[in-house]
């Protein structure tokens, strides 16, 4: 896979669609549970540390943003059903998508997935279509959404032979003298990730999308301004093309061949 992306345009003729379809499907999850509809947002996306004049302002809301997060009720898979309706039109309605150029959400972490949906509504992570679609969402939609996703399997990739050697040892090794740590320091031997410290899954992972994000951490690109979204640009800064496509196609192959530990990137 190269760095380029695959057209949005499908994507963007269909984001009012789709934003009318999320408003319409948690609005219905919440009238079943009798809970009233979602405050909008409040506020645009602040702008970086630069500006110091607009950092303070920009902090003290995502601090209580973040306290909101943590305030909120452990996610309902059931809920979030309903109120994941819209989002299986890109990511599939199990969360294995089946366009490359959205990720797959099943198996991954209820909290990261909340806490990601919470960075694209307040803007420290841009993505015009998914703050539209994160706008309506209240912090326990967030949950329950990603309750449901992590309750689902994400299905096995494959990964390229050819590329499999220098992707796994980027993964399993890193590279000291170029300053890589392991990718599995933080993402586990078999991906799965560590939902208490949010580093994400990536078991599985669409090639196209990983090796997308990763030249986007590479050129500098992070998603918010706390100290834990700051350990990925820094990491790929280190990583050339190559890598970058090496680690992409590995992960994308990167599974547990069955119940049990075992780990295999397929060919």
């Amino acid at each position: 896979m190269s760095f380029r992306l695959a057209g949005f345009r499908p994507a963007v003729v269909n984001a009012v669609a789709l934003i009318l379809a999320l408003s319409a499907g948690v609005a219905l999850a919440q009238n079943t549970k009798g809970q009233t509809a979602p405050t909008p947002a409040t506020t645009a996306a602040a702008k970086p540390a630069a500006a110091s004049t607009a950092a303070a302002p920009a902090a003290s809301a995502a601090a209580a943003g973040d306290n909101d997060m943590a305030s909120a009720k452990p996610g309902d898979a059931t809920a979030g059903q309903a109120k994941a309706a819209a989002c299986g039109a890109c990511h599939g309605m199990d969360g294995n998508s089946t366009d490359p150029q959205y990720p797959k959400l099943a198996g991954q972490h209820e909290m990261y997935i909340a806490h990601q949906l919470h960075n694209f509504k307040s803007g420290s992570r841009q993505n015009p279509i998914m703050l539209g679609m994160a706008t309506p969402l209240s912090d326990q939609d967030m949950h329950d959404i990603g309750a449901y996703f992590a309750s689902k399997r994400s299905l096995p990739g494959v990964a390229d032979q050819a590329l499999v050697d220098r992707g796994q040892k980027l993964y399993r090794e890193g590279d000291p003298a170029r300053g890589i740590p392991a990718c599995m320091a933080c993402h586990g031997m078999d991906g799965r990730g560590n939902p208490g410290a949010m580093y994400p899954q990536l078991t599985s992972q669409h090639a196209q999308y990983v090796e997308a994000k990763l030249k986007d951490f590479h050129d500098g690109v992070s998603w918010g301004n706390e100290p834990h979204a700051q350990i990925m640009p820094a990491i790929a800064k280190q990583l050339d093309p190559q890598d970058i496509a090496a680690l992409a196609s590995y992960i994308e192959g990167l599974h547990v061949a069955d119940n049990n530990a075992s780990v295999a990137a397929s060919p």
